[in-house]
Order: structure tokens, then sequence, then C-alpha cells
């Protein structure tokens, strides 16, 4: 039988920059080798100071690295830690009324010295999650994420196993931090005031005390290997203004054939490639030939217009 026991200590006071996290997460709870501590962000936050008079619209560009979708009011960004995030994480809940909780500077280092300092205090050598509250595309509500780890093996990589039908697992690739993190909330509760999880069954993926692992950082896709880089709306402005710098969100360039196929599509048929350049209806936009190749990381170098057929110049282009 397998078990998986999930345990949320209660009691602990309100977080401040003078308050011993480490102490209070010790005090709290038995720790034991093999135990998976599993803190939120939040109380980290609070810890490191990362706590602001204002609201999130005075702190959203300090903490955005680039914008991935809008609409009215929400903004979702790409953040300084590389997480895809409503407001860039920035939170206004469970803090003093005009007040903003910012993320941690570096959570997958918050993660590490809490870990070392748990081990300083118990003697047990844990791994530490910490998590956020994220939304998921495609799906309604939220559910929480590993945005630190330390000491964990956040990912269990199949690829290469057979499972028992005989298939060959290719890009089987549980996120199990972030499972960890789902699993914690379910008991901390998102206002019981529990910030703090225990999480016991799992001491195969918890790493010796000098190893602190990849961390949750490695969960996240670099810029440009997501397939969803923009929100529908931001992709065909994007696309249209063509600046330079958007270019990395729209990932690796196309093969030339993916790149003529849509130029088909767009333009209705006539699209072909040849040696580099590309034939097209006599009456295409050089615009929207400028843009498709844009949003497909070429670059439309020359243009011939006048002709039954145009020849467009283009090039790929490497973000």
């Amino acid at each position: 039988m397998t078990e998986l026991r999930v345990t949320a200590p209660e009691g602990l006071p309100e977080i401040t920059v003078d308050s011993d996290l480490a102490g209070l997460v010790a005090a709290a709870t038995q720790l034991v080798d093999g135990d998976v501590v599993v803190v939120t962000s939040k109380v980290v936050s609070k810890a490191e100071g990362r706590v602001r008079v204002g609201d999130r619209g005075d702190a959203l560009a300090e903490e955005t690295e680039r914008v991935v979708a809008r609409r009215g009011p929400t903004v979702i960004v790409r953040n300084r830690l590389g997480l895809t995030m409503a407001a860039a994480g920035i939170d206004a809940s469970n803090v003093e009324v005009g007040s903003i909780v910012l993320l941690p500077l570096d959570p997958d280092a918050s993660a590490r010295a809490l870990r070392r300092r748990l081990h300083e205090l118990t003697g047990a050598t844990v791994g530490v999650v910490v998590t956020d509250t994220a939304g998921r595309a495609w799906r309604e509500g939220q559910t929480d994420i590993a945005i630190g780890a330390a000491g964990l093996t956040v990912a269990e990589d199949h690829a290469g196993r057979v499972d028992a039908y005989g298939n060959d697992l290719v890009v089987t690739l549980p996120a199990v931090a972030d499972e960890i993190a789902g699993a914690a909330d379910l008991v901390r509760g998102k206002l019981g005031g529990r910030p703090v999880a225990v999480v016991q069954g799992r001491a195969d993926l918890v790493l010796p005390l000098s190893d602190d692992g990849p961390g949750a950082r490695s969960l996240t896709r670099r810029d440009g290997a997501d397939l969803f880089g923009y929100g529908a709306r931001e992709a065909v402005v994007r696309a249209l203004a063509g600046a330079e710098a958007d270019r990395v969100a729209f990932g690796e360039p196309a093969g030339p054939g993916e790149l003529c196929e849509a130029l088909d599509r767009v333009l209705g048929g006539g699209a072909t490639y040849d040696d580099g350049g590309i034939s097209l209806p006599a009456d295409a936009p050089e615009s929207v030939v400028a843009a498709v190749c844009f949003a497909h990381g070429w670059r439309l170098d020359g243009w011939e217009p006048g002709r039954s057929a145009l020849v467009a110049a283009v090039s790929p282009v490497t973000p």
C-alpha cells in the first residue's frame, strides 16, 4: 500500500520581517528525514521584507519581463522569475489594506536557506517547496504551483521507460513539485491561516543534504519554447507591429513549408518557396506577408512588386 500524509499545523503567528520562519516551522512540526515542508510564498515574502505600501500597478512594471496578454484591467505577464501570472504574482490579500506583497526575489534560494536552517534546528533532512497560486490556460480556477524548491526531485523523468502494456514512454514528465504544492494547499486552505504544510510518504523524492537539486526554476520553460507566447489578441498586434524585441516569444523559426502553408491560408493560396524566395500572388499585401513571416520567425528581406507573381526574399531569424 502506498500512502501520502499531508498535515498543516495550526497557530502560527502573523509572519513579519522580524520573524524566524524556520524556527516557527520547526516548533510547530515534528520533522523527520524524508519530509517535504511546503510554505506559501506569501509568508516567505513577508519574512524577507517584500511587503510594501501601494497597489499592484505601482510595482507591476518592475516585476514584469514582458506582457503576455491583456483583457481590460487584467494583465497577464511573464515576470522577472520567468513565471506567467496575472499581475506578475503581486498580491494584495492577507495583508494590511493599502499594502501589497511581491514574490520573493529568488524563491529557490529562499527554499535552500529554509532547508539548511530546518536541518540545523531539527537534524532532519527535508525537502522544501515554496508555493504560489496560479491559473491554468483553458481551465477555470486556480491551483498552487511550486515557484521555489530545494532538496527535492521536482520532476520525474519517465522517458525511456515502458508501461505495463509495453508502450515506450517518450515525453512523460510528472511535475511532482507542483503536485506536492497542490496537495499541501488542500490542507492549508486559502483562508485557514495555515501557511505551512508537511507532506510525508514521498521520501524517495528528497535529496541528500549536500544536493539541493535543480530548483523549481527548472520547471519554467525558457521564453519562446512555449507554444503560447502571447494571448490571441496580443499575438496579432505584436506580429503586425514587428518589433525586433518581440521575436523571442514567437519561438524558433518555422520550416519553409510551414511558412508557405500559413501564407497560403492568409492569402488564399499561391505561395511557394524556392531557394530563399517565396512566390506569391501579385496582389499580396506586403504588410500582411511581413507579419506572417515575423510570426513564423522569418524576416522579409526583399520585395519585387509589379509582376504576375511577387517574389519575396525571406530568411529565418534566430531570436
